[in-house]
């Protein structure tokens, strides 16, 4: 079968997007559309479908395996673009246990005292006004502290980092230009930092990869597993970044959530042991991440019964795989109560979130702290006036402004 050639009207993603990949997915399993860089993508939208693509080795995150003139990406120096997303196995493979070993639930959970320490610092900072954005006040600024700390960042560079990720994530369309710097003085400032470890060492993660890198031999490895320095850039850069915008929406969307509903609220503050059970709820209801990282077939392949060509662009659509009714029972209402299991929001396969212990655990202290510092927490405009973030590829509020 194949789909209309015709990239189709997917503007709806922007102002409803549930609704509309509800639509998208009665009426097909993959869409012909125009992808974020503006060129056409291959939409896949049911779940089974969107759960077998992702572990499909026929699709590659090699941008070398894009048809040309098919792809325009965000444009990266090589140093930073030799990262995970842009790796098929074995380079992926290698990489990733290099450091996936940071990761496990046991070494996160070992963080989750000083993670609660961060949160109330941040709480304190903000208590006696009253009021605050908790985007910018709390859910942004501890996910940065948490994957900077892991790192080995200094303190002095991280309000720089803030602005460059923003820049990056939300570029004025204005001024083109300061995306471009951002990038040139995230080069700068990996590259520095880097430099700065393997002069002086510390206990973090960042100096152990320098160390992977520049050991010959290592673990007796014979040097077949070290990093390239355009990889540990490029993975210093991934963690820094990946390890804040996700999180950053994963927690403000939960607390937006839970304002939404003043009697889950109220039931999490008495009892708190069901907040990882209301976390892995929202999401998979409401994820920071509607879309997988871009593909592109080795060869013409077959999804859902469509014939995607060789080299074109496939976006995975994890927010209306994880609102399938054809798997999960009434999905589009949020139930912390109900096991759902197999939802995509961290993905599937060997490109499974590095960070999704991380990210939920952040998550979970996160809430814990708000929830027990301010009970009379609200929102502080109405329903109406909260923005999104205008982007097909990140599901998370400009600001939530909230009091108690």
């Amino acid at each position: 079968m194949t789909a209309n050639s015709t990239p189709r009207d997917t503007s709806g993603l922007l102002t409803d997007p549930y609704a509309t990949y509800a639509a998208l997915r009665e009426e097909g399993p993959v869409h012909r559309i125009t992808g974020p860089d503006g060129n056409p993508a291959w939409l896949v939208t049911r779940y089974e479908d969107v759960r077998q693509a992702f572990a499909d080795p026929r699709l590659s995150l090699d941008k070398g395996n894009a048809r040309p003139g098919n792809f325009r990406g965000f444009s990266l120096p090589p140093a930073l673009d030799a990262n995970l997303l842009n790796m098929d196995p074995p380079d992926h493979t290698r990489v990733r246990r290099l450091v996936v070993k940071a990761f496990t639930a046991r070494r996160v959970e070992a963080m989750r005292a000083g993670v609660r320490q961060q949160a109330e610092a941040l709480l304190d900072a903000v208590e006696p006004r009253g009021r605050a954005d908790l985007i910018a006040d709390y859910a942004g600024p501890l996910p940065i502290a948490v994957i900077c700390d892991l790192l080995g960042v200094p303190h002095r560079d991280r309000q720089d980092f803030l602005a460059w990720s923003d820049a990056l994530l939300t570029p004025d369309p204005q001024h083109p230009e300061q995306a471009k710097e951002a990038i040139g003085s995230m080069l700068r400032f990996y590259t520095g930092l880097i430099a700065a470890k393997r002069a002086e060492p510390g206990d973090d993660l960042l100096s152990a990869l320098i160390a992977a890198r520049d050991e010959e031999g290592a673990g007796g490895s014979g040097g077949a597993d070290r990093l390239s320095e355009d990889e540990l850039t490029s993975l210093a850069f991934l963690l820094l970044f990946a390890g804040y915008e996700n999180v950053v929406h994963l927690i403000g969307n939960s607390v937006s959530g839970l304002l939404d509903r003043p009697e889950l609220l109220s039931a999490l503050r008495g009892k708190p042991e069901g907040i990882p059970a209301a976390v892995e709820e929202f999401a998979r209801h409401d994820g920071p991440a509607p879309l997988s990282i871009r593909r592109f077939p080795l060869e013409d392949i077959e999804i859902g019964g469509v014939t995607v060509p060789a080299g074109e662009t496939v976006l995975l659509s994890i927010a209306s795989a994880n609102r399938d009714a054809r798997h999960f029972e009434d999905p589009d209402h949020f139930n912390p109560h109900v096991v759902r299991s197999g939802h995509l929001a961290f993905g599937h396969g060997i490109h499974y979130c590095l960070g999704a212990p991380l990210a939920r655990m952040e998550a979970e202290v996160a809430l814990e702290a708000l929830l027990s510092r301010f009970p009379g927490m609200r929102l502080d405009v109405s329903k109406e006036e909260l923005r999104w973030r205008p982007s097909i590829r990140t599901r998370g509020l400009i600001s939530l402004p909230i009091a108690w």
